[in-house]
Order: C-alpha cells, then sequence, then structure tokens
C-alpha cells in the first residue's frame, strides 16, 4: 500500500474511534507496520491537516492518543449548531426508544429493540448524546451487554422530582387507546425539548 492509501485508513481509523483515540500502537497493530512508522504516517498526516486552511478538522493528541478535532476557529460556528432550536428535535424512533427505557430500565438494546421491533442504534446514540440517557452497567450472562437507564437531565426535561412520578401504565387495553396515550406522551415530551 501506498501512503495516501495508508493515511485514508488511518482518517477512517480516527473517525470510528471518536473520542476515545487513537494509539500510534493501536494504529500500527491495524496497518500492520512498526510503530515508528504509523507514528511518522500520523504525524505527518497532523501537519498537512494543520497546514491545509480549508480544512476544518485537525489532529490532535490527548492523553497518548490521537483522535480527529475541529479546529478552534471555527469554534463559533459549532456553538450556533448546538444552541439552534433545530438540534433538540427528537425524531419519532428516539421518543419511542426514551419511552421505553424510562419505563423499563435497567434496559440492554435487544430488550428495547425486541419491544419496537426494529434497530434502535441510532436513537440510542442520539439520547446520549443529548445526555437524556447513560449507560448505567452491565447485563449478567454471555456478551454483558450494556444497561441504559435515564438521567437527571430527562427527569428535568419532565419536570419530575424521581421516576416515581412517571404516569403508570394501564394494564390492558386496547391498540387504539395504547396509540393515543403514546401520541400524547410523545407530543408532551417534544414540547418539553422544544421549549
Amino acid at each position: 500500500m501506498d501512503m495516501i492509501q495508508l493515511k485514508g485508513i488511518v482518517e477512517s481509523l480516527m473517525f470510528a474511534a471518536g473520542d476515545e483515540g487513537l494509539t500510534i500502537k493501536q494504529v500500527a497493530e491495524v496497518l500492520e507496520v512498526t510503530e515508528q512508522m504509523a507514528l511518522n504516517l500520523v504525524e505527518e498526516m497532523k501537519q498537512e491537516y494543520d497546514n491545509d486552511s480549508n480544512r476544518g478538522i485537525s489532529i490532535v493528541q490527548l492523553a497518548g492518543t490521537f483522535q480527529l478535532a475541529t479546529k478552534k476557529e471555527n469554534s463559533q460556528y459549532l456553538k450556533k449548531l448546538v444552541e439552534s432550536p433545530g438540534t433538540s428535535h427528537l425524531s419519532q424512533a428516539a421518543l419511542e426508544t426514551l419511552a421505553i427505557i424510562a419505563y423499563k430500565q435497567p434496559i440492554t438494546r435487544i430488550e428495547i429493540e425486541e419491544i419496537r421491533g426494529v434497530k434502535t442504534e441510532r436513537p440510542l446514540h442520539t439520547l446520549a448524546a443529548k445526555a437524556l440517557i447513560k449507560e448505567i452497567g452491565r447485563a449478567e450472562g454471555p456478551g454483558r451487554a450494556f444497561l441504559y437507564g435515564t438521567t437527571k437531565e430527562f427527569l428535568d426535561y419532565f419536570g419530575l422530582r424521581s421516576l416515581d412520578e412517571l404516569p403508570p401504565l394501564p394494564d390492558r387495553v386496547e391498540d387504539e387507546f395504547i396509540q393515543e396515550e403514546a401520541d400524547l406522551f410523545f407530543g408532551n415530551f417534544q414540547e418539553a425539548i422544544d421549549s
């Protein structure tokens, strides 16, 4: 592989690693090169990112790892994005996932998917990014899946002192009533998020 291909791979690895970043040892193992070659490659990429004023990201070294980060000179635009009202909107899938977690916590992703009948990776990521849910432990058994629960921020959004104040779920009701109640719950929640 040539250097351009290797740099593309490292860029993909750093993107996938996110905030955890990558150590030089990890880069070397994945690329099957020496640690010195991996360090030289990452340092060269860092220089290229820093010298190209048209790029919005850079490579930074934090706590022994290298990761992609936004350039400081773009911070005012990132702040606008975070503060804009549009970023607080939750999709129907996220609202459904949040309701399931609120009533069934602690709960694993697989259990949520069994209830919803569809994948929940994206809604879980969205809810965690908005600090409405968090990983609260690991399930017993094979794989030790993450258990999810709601956060203090979740309680704050709903004006609840504790989860005991959540409205009770009916024992058995008709599907039409369930849909009406779900629509009311999600509607109230969306109003709370948007305000």
